[in-house]
């Protein structure tokens, strides 16, 4: 019995919060360990079901890196970085559009669909959904010391999100999944970072939350500690000491970018413990960093 009331305690303890977020939208970046082992799968698919159940809208943005990676190598093709952006000529952007766009999506909402869901994949392609320019990024050469633009080819930079298709599917009950493939001016296909894609859709949807998950437990201070709230204004000082750095850099960025742009609240959550998001949304204390717009 004490069992049974403890499992119903713990609901009631959820309630402020399933009534503060119902009808709400939540965007989340996944990615990393909660998209590569199979428990953590589950345990994503499950939450993500659940949330929608309970009348939490939710839009699911991935990744997928690894995997296209992985793929390349087996195709004979050695994948090629530049200040961690994949050059991506026209046979690479090929795979990555159909590991994203088809190995990697498909089973993201086949997993959802098992436990209950409505989940529908989509293409930053479809419906225009979003609309990008090519990115460039400048290097040092060693040798002169003089900075030079690199062409990373099919990389693309958001320009526009068009919510139009994600507001049709919301109002019928489905769930979202898309893959951070965007359209060129001239219709090219463009391979775009996955956590600017979620922080331009947080803010073309004008999401209650921004949700990334990554393979730390938040954000950390120079002692190892986890930073559990920082106010958008420390920022700049966090990444002068070196204390946002690496590859926290483009993730404290689409948080700020989707803050900017109107979202209440964004996260940085640690996506290698199971049941993650509820973790961090049904509870006062949360997981992880949640960056405020202050």
């Amino acid at each position: 019995m004490e069992e049974i009331i403890r499992k119903a305690e713990v609901l009631i303890d959820a309630l402020p919060y399933i009534r503060n977020f119902y009808g709400k939208t939540l965007v989340i970046k996944y990615g990393g360990a909660a998209q590569t082992k199979d428990e953590l799968k589950e345990s994503f698919s499950q939450d993500i079901a659940m949330l929608n159940f309970i009348g939490i809208r939710t839009v699911i943005v991935h990744g997928g890196g690894p995997k296209i990676s992985a793929t390349m190598e087996k195709m004979g093709k050695q994948p090629e970085f530049v200040q961690g952006q994949r050059i991506t000529d026209k046979e690479t952007m090929d795979i990555v559009e159909m590991v994203l766009g088809g190995l990697v999506n498909k089973e993201i909402v086949s997993l959802i669909n098992k436990h209950g869901g409505k989940a529908v994949g989509l293409s930053g392609k479809d419906g225009t959904l979003i609309r990008a320019q090519k990115k460039t990024i400048k290097k040092v050469t060693p040798e002169t010391g003089v900075s030079e633009i690199v062409d990373l080819g099919l990389v693309g930079e958001v320009t526009a999100i068009d919510p139009a298709i994600l507001d049709s599917l919301e109002k019928n009950g489905f769930i979202p999944v898309i893959s951070p493939i965007g359209v060129g001016p001239q219709g090219e296909t463009l391979n775009i970072n996955a956590d600017y894609v979620a922080s331009a859709v947080a803010a073309a949807v004008k999401a209650e939350k921004l949700i990334l998950l990554t393979d730390v437990a938040g954000l950390l201070d120079r002692g190892g500690a986890v930073i559990s709230t920082l106010k958008k204004g420390q920022i700049s000082r966090l990444v002068k000491n070196g204390t946002i750095r690496g590859g926290m850099l483009p993730k404290v960025q689409a948080c700020t970018r989707a803050l900017d742009e109107g979202v209440n609240k964004t996260h940085i959550v640690d996506g290698r413990i199971p049941h993650c998001l509820l973790l961090e949304i049904f509870t006062k204390e949360g997981i992880g960093t949640e960056i405020l717009n202050a």
